[in-house]
């Protein structure tokens, strides 16, 4: 039961106050005027690019017992041991919230976005105050964002690993009590534990779901955006830049301290505040020594894999949803492509290896378990639906008059999706297929149940060199990973972008 608590309780608390971070923030860049805003707007998502274990790490590094601003704290203090540093419970609830508030940012400031001007200067011209103006316009407007949200958070904060791997101390956890009890080889324990979290994560689910349906909306937006409209004076403004720095400093602290870590010579870093001695060596050994470069090249075709797989089931499903054979039916599919959100991956583990740890018609009649190719496969049963949703969004707004008008011109099935339906869904297959491919690089709740040595991707080694105190070369494994993940997001801008100008081109074309 202490587990329970302690997992349900994190989960909790990292709503409220990502809840609150998110919320704050959404209101202050796109309701106040300031210089910098665009530049703050950036770095406010910059923490959703960062797989979870590296965010964990950056924090270790940073805010943890021997990290850098504790032993700053102790030196200052002339203390045998640091006065104050993150760790247990709170430590835990710490990094979700940095990790968990772009949920809440970015929902919000689309929220805010869509309301009618006109709606909120009508309840002031009606003497209404702002409390009043946000409680009665204002809140309904939100209240399916935080709840969408909140339902991310939760789950999120429920399926958590690596932050109570490293930071738990002595508290329990029930991601934690599921990886211990498969160590020990109780299977079918560790089965009826993972059963437990998926009811427990499922019911607050549930929960939030039923108290998303009760919205009461107001007033959406008509052409009329809802910008920035209040101007601070300069003592506001002032403390308002300073919190603005300090919200830089806390952002870009994680990173800033990984990259120069990667730099730090093996056993140069131990009780000093800063490493004593920096080398190129780490760098220079991921890309020299096949044995070091292994888990970069299992997490790059794993990611590949991956993202075929969602790909061609992805978009197939969410056709057949929308404009195909399943439409009928939609509501059952919504639930069924919703499931993976709400389970933690160390459940999706534990059921592979039940699985598929004896022959079956599913395999090939091979036994998976111990194998490269589960790995991908609990990947794509986690991230299926990312390209799902967003293929489906995309498809939403294709009207089926156009399909329509290629089946009266005599063309089938797939030459209609190739020719009309594929262009214009584009940009949402790639939006799914980035978050796909993102999530797969950095993947490590159920990649620590189901890897061996051989097929061990980059997070599982990172973990591994973490143990080994070797942090130089765990923080060069965090910055490579990082790098990829820029590296594909700059391709898939590129790409996007390409697309549209080809099909401009080809408009152009046409009416000549």
């Amino acid at each position: 039961m202490e587990a329970i608590w302690n997992s349900v309780a994190v989960s909790v608390l990292s709503v409220l106050f990502s809840g609150v971070v998110g919320t704050l923030l959404a209101f202050g860049l796109t309701q106040i005027q300031f210089r910098g805003r665009s530049l703050l707007s950036r770095l406010a998502v910059v923490p959703i690019a960062l797989p979870p274990l590296v965010g964990v790490i950056a924090f270790l590094f940073v805010f943890g017992e021997s990290g850098i601003l504790p032993r700053v704290m102790q030196d200052l203090a002339g203390s045998k041991a640091p006065p104050l540093y993150l760790d247990g419970f709170w430590a835990i609830v710490a990094i979700h919230v940095y990790s968990f508030y772009v949920y809440f940012y970015l929902f919000v400031s689309t929220a805010l976005r869509q309301i009618d001007a006109s709606v909120m200067e009508a309840a002031a011209g009606l003497g209404s105050s702002p409390w009043k103006t946000f409680r009665r316009v204002v809140f309904p407007e939100l209240r399916p964002s935080l709840v969408g949200a909140s339902i991310l958070t939760f789950m999120a904060s429920m399926a958590s690993f690596s932050a109570p791997l490293l930071f738990a101390g002595e508290k329990r956890f029930f991601t934690l009590l599921i990886y211990t009890t498969k160590l020990n080889g109780e299977m079918n324990l560790a089965a009826a534990q993972a059963m437990l979290l998926t009811f427990v994560a499922m019911g607050f689910f549930v929960a939030l779901q039923i108290t998303s349906g009760r919205e009461v909306r107001v007033g959406r937006a008509k052409g009329v955006p809802r910008r920035g409209t209040l101007t601070l004076g300069r003592p506001v403004q002032a403390l308002f830049i300073a919190v603005i720095v300090l919200m830089l400093v806390l952002v870009l602290l994680p990173l800033i301290t990984i990259v120069l870590i990667s730099f730090a010579q093996e056993g140069s870093w131990t009780v000093q505040v800063l490493p004593g001695a920096y080398t190129v060596e780490n760098y220079l050994r991921l890309f020299t020594d096949p044995r070091i470069l292994e888990p970069v090249r299992n997490s790059i075709v794993m990611g590949a894999v991956t993202l075929v797989a969602v790909i061609l089931v992805g978009v197939t499903g969410a056709y057949l949803i929308t404009k195909g054979a399943l439409r009928r039916v939609r509501t059952l599919m919504d639930v069924i492509l919703t499931i993976p959100y709400a389970i933690p991956g160390t459940v999706i583990a534990v059921s592979l290896i039940l699985a598929f740890n004896v022959p079956t018609p599913f395999s090939g009649f091979q036994i998976l378990v111990g194998t490269f190719w589960i790995l991908p496969l609990a990947y794509f049963i986690r991230l299926y639906p990312f390209v799902v949703r967003s293929t489906t969004a995309a498809l939403e707004q294709l009207d089926d008059a156009l399909l329509e008008a290629g089946e009266s011109f005599g063309a089938g099935p797939w030459r209609r999706f190739r020719r009309i339906a594929l262009p214009l869904i584009f940009p949402g297959i790639v939006s799914g297929a980035l978050l796909t491919v993102i999530s797969a690089l950095g993947e490590f709740v159920s990649s620590i149940l189901l890897y061996t040595y051989s097929s061990r991707p980059i997070s599982v080694e990172i973990l591994s060199q973490l143990r080994t105190f070797n942090f130089g070369a765990a923080a060069a494994y965090c910055v490579l990973l990082l790098v990829l993940i820029l590296a594909i997001v700059w391709a898939s801008n590129y790409i996007v972008n390409r697309g549209f100008s080809g099909s401009k081109r080809q408009e152009t074309r046409g009416k000549k």
